[in-house]
């Protein structure tokens, strides 16, 4: 027998849109640690666009990318999204799931730092507070699965979740942003080509996360394909319409035109 948290993760609830009888949640103010105040050299600027269902207790569920930057912004707006809390919006007055398109506004600033192992690395960091607001979102389904709280999933191993396998009723993922990886020079000047392998978690978000290269290439190309592949932005694989995180494998092909 299942348990009752089991077969309350699969429980479909009815997704409203903002229309006549259906007000929009509002979101409220968002408690961010104090910024840092230096000087930044380089500027990082964009919106990330995500969609979003909150639930009629004013949290943000199932929130995977609409529109992604292919930066490390992406990821500071799954943070701030998932911090988000929300007035519940309702139907005629009661409160009930509405899909919503959160816009988040991102001010970044790149910093030069070293890392454990003195190796020079690019970290990003927030120089003012992000602005948040939301708007109809196209095309929202009728109903879906809402993703639980990561404490509470059943679908957890030892804290990690429980990657899926496309087929059957998990849909795979779709690819919002590719990146094309970069030759080496060593590689460029020995006319290399080859195609390499990397296999890679896609997370609720849509993010990739854990690579691993399946079949190496020479002339440090692994490492540069690996870097590419960590700039994809995905739609999430869905089971019953709700996201979970699924193992796919990325051909990235090194080849002279």
């Amino acid at each position: 027998m299942p348990s009752p948290v089991a077969v309350a993760s699969l429980a479909r609830v009815k997704v409203y849109a903002v229309g006549p009888g259906v007000k929009a949640p509002e979101l409220l103010p968002l408690n961010l640690p104090p910024l840092s105040t230096g000087k930044c050299k380089q500027k990082a600027d964009g919106t990330v666009m995500l969609s979003v269902i909150v639930d009629e207790t004013g949290r943000p569920r199932n929130t995977f990318f609409f529109h992604p930057l292919g930066t490390d912004l992406d990821k500071f707006a799954l943070q701030i999204a998932g911090a988000d809390r929300f007035k519940p919006g309702t139907s005629s007055g009661a409160p009930v799931a509405v899909a919503q398109l959160l816009e988040v506004n991102l001010q970044g600033c790149v910093e030069q730092a070293k890392d454990e192992a003195g190796k020079k690395v690019y970290r990003l960091r927030l120089r003012s507070q992000p602005e948040q607001k939301l708007a109809p979102l196209p095309q929202p389904p009728e109903d879906t699965v809402l993703a639980p709280d990561d404490k509470a999933r059943v679908d957890y191993e030892g804290g990690t979740p429980r990657t899926q396998h496309v087929g059957g009723a998990v849909k795979a993922p779709v690819p919002l942003i590719s990146v094309e990886a970069q030759f080496t020079e060593a590689a460029r000047r020995a006319r290399y080509a080859g195609i390499c392998m990397i296999s890679v978690v896609v997370d609720k978000n849509g993010m990739p996360q854990n690579p691993k290269v399946l079949r190496t290439l020479d002339y440090g190309l692994d490492q540069n394909a690996v870097d590419a592949v960590m700039r994809y932005r995905f739609k999430p694989a869905m089971r019953d319409g709700e996201p979970v995180p699924v193992i796919i494998t990325v051909e990235v092909n090194f080849q002279f035109y």
